[in-house]
């Protein structure tokens, strides 16, 4: 057995709950020990009329798609390299191809490879070293300093100097005039950043870059000055909602197209920017990348202009993909009120669907014709799931449920995919109900809450959480619930001071402690409930 009983228990259950074909087919294939045929399972939305039929056909195709603990005898790590190795070959080619041809069949013409060009300066305007130094600051995730588990600001602070030849060239004799409280007298000179492999799903890893931590430093500078130009215009990079909600209003209309790309951080190359982004502002950028990548121990010379764990790569595959959207809508005539995009998530009217791809491809970048919708009713963007308007939300059982914690999560999940409503009101899927009790019966320490407040317990109905009303003319009512809080550590060296002057990078605390950001306990604290939100009974 793959898998623990509890766990195989809760996928023979929920497979059965769904009680279509395709979740026969998982079940067998489950029970058959067919993983790999599990996760290479595809399922094609056009082939389905009606919603029910077709949302219970992709919950059980999605269900362990990404499920770690399958063995599959796919070597994740290789494949994520190899693709890795294609996207820099596909960035190589646009490197030597150039664009002093840009009369290409089909593809692209002067005309509109130029507005492309003055929308992206229109946007950003001039660059600001003031408002760079201003913006700058760290990350939650490791640097190629710092790793273990405090990667706080603060210990960036305190041990973080690693830097490029470029960055050190040009910032290296004005650290002491912007940032006087901070010694960088010492750096470490580094060639690049380090390339490693995050679990992503069943059939691949994922590839990230690992930066030096200066150079991360002023690259979330940029990416916060990219991302308060594109508000101006209307793109929120704090909010997925917008494409959530045009996912669902296009697979009810027909009218807007979801679009997805293959690889898009790891395919914006270097001749693709250094054509569209402005001097003012691709002289910073390319000097606060990392142009050299350390991969299986030696480096080599990147054709991609920023990696995924750069601190400006998703802000600026934004900028590059609205400015194509918006591009080529004006060229067709449609309205650029319908163009809404977040990283690689995109959505257009779907008339220019066809050009958009086109011209994407241009600079290098691949739809996904797997995740991509035009026609139909099915729409997806950013984690949204609609058919015709009804939530097709998969669940992904990423991990084996071992502790209260994660049958909490599992439990409340589940219960979330059998909410329906009928228009009249909420009820939840009785279908669903004998893998929620096994899942609820199984736990050592039984906590119950009202939905909206985390998963720090079973999600049930108000008058069967039965919390206790809060006293001393504080409204609302008081439940026990599993929390997250964050490891604290108390210091009272010079980084404590920087961590809290630059107070943007991490949520401190009174005094001299700190949060270790990212890093969590678990803890059992009584929340305050103001009202109650309840998800029907089980019908």
């Amino acid at each position: 057995m793959t898998c623990n009983s509890l766990t195989a228990s809760v996928i023979e259950s929920y497979l059965i709950s769904l009680d279509c074909p395709r979740a026969l087919t998982v079940l067998i294939l489950f029970r058959n020990k067919e993983y790999r045929q599990i996760v290479e399972l595809d399922i094609d939305p056009s082939v389905y009329i009606e919603p029910e039929s077709f949302r219970h056909a992709y919950l059980a195709t999605k269900f362990l798609s990404k499920a770690t603990f399958l063995k599959t005898k796919i070597n994740l790590k290789e494949v994520a390299i190899d693709k890795f190795l294609m996207a820099e070959a596909a960035c190589g080619e646009i490197n030597k191809r150039g664009y002093h041809h840009l009369f290409i069949k089909e593809q692209v013409t002067n005309e509109l490879h130029s507005a492309i060009i003055r929308k992206i300066d229109s946007i950003l305007g001039d660059f600001s070293f003031d408002e760079l130094v201003d913006s700058a600051g760290w990350g939650p995730g490791v640097t190629t300093l710092v790793k273990g588990v405090d990667t706080s600001p603060a210990n960036k602070f305190r041990f973080e100097n690693g830097t490029t030849r470029p960055l050190y060239d040009l910032m290296n004799g004005l650290y002491a005039s912007i940032y006087p409280l901070w010694d960088l007298s010492k750096q470490q000179i580094q060639l690049g950043n380090q390339v490693v492999t995050v679990p992503k799903n069943s059939k691949t890893d994922r590839t990230i870059a690992i930066e030096p931590g200066l150079n991360l430093w002023f690259q979330k500078a940029i990416g916060r000055m990219i991302r308060r130009r594109l508000f101006r215009v209307g793109i929120d990079l704090d909010d997925q909602s917008v494409n959530q909600e045009l996912s669902r209003v296009s697979s009810l209309s027909g009218q807007l197209a979801t679009v997805d790309f293959s690889a898009a951080s790891d395919t914006i190359s270097e001749s693709t920017v250094r054509e569209l982004i402005p001097n003012g502002w691709l002289l910073p950028m390319d000097i606060f990348r990392s142009r050299f990548g350390l991969l299986s121990k030696s480096f080599f010379r990147y054709e991609k202009f920023s990696s995924m764990g750069n601190g400006f790569t998703f802000e600026l595959e934004t900028l590059i993909f609205y400015s194509i959207a918006w591009a080529v809508c004006k060229k067709l005539q449609l309205s650029v009120k319908d163009i809404s995009v977040y990283g690689d998530d995109v959505i257009i009217p779907v008339r220019a669907f066809d050009l958009f791809a086109k011209v994407s491809a241009f600079y290098g970048f691949t739809v996904n014709t797997q995740k991509s919708f035009s026609s139909g009713y099915f729409r997806e963007s950013c984690g949204a799931h609609w058919f015709n308007g009804v939530n097709c939300k998969p669940y992904f059982l990423k991990e084996e449920i071992k502790t209260d914690l994660d049958r909490y999560k599992a439990a409340n999940t589940i219960r979330r995919t059998a909410l329906h409503d009928d228009g009249f009101f909420q009820h939840c899927d009785k279908r669903f109900l004998k893998v929620w009790r096994l899942i609820f019966n199984s736990a050592s320490f039984k906590l119950t809450i009202s939905d909206g407040f985390g998963d720090g317990g079973f999600i049930v109905n108000f008058d069967e959480a039965c919390p206790s009303k809060a006293k001393r003319c504080i409204e609302g009512y008081f439940a026990l619930s599993y929390v997250a809080v964050p490891v604290r550590y108390s210091s009272d060296d010079h980084a404590i001071l920087l961590a809290r002057l630059h107070g943007r990078s991490v949520e401190m605390s009174f005094g001299n402690k700190t949060n270790l950001r990212g890093r969590v306990k678990i803890s059992r604290k009584r929340i305050l409930i103001p009202r109650w939100r309840n998800l029907g009974p089980w019908f």
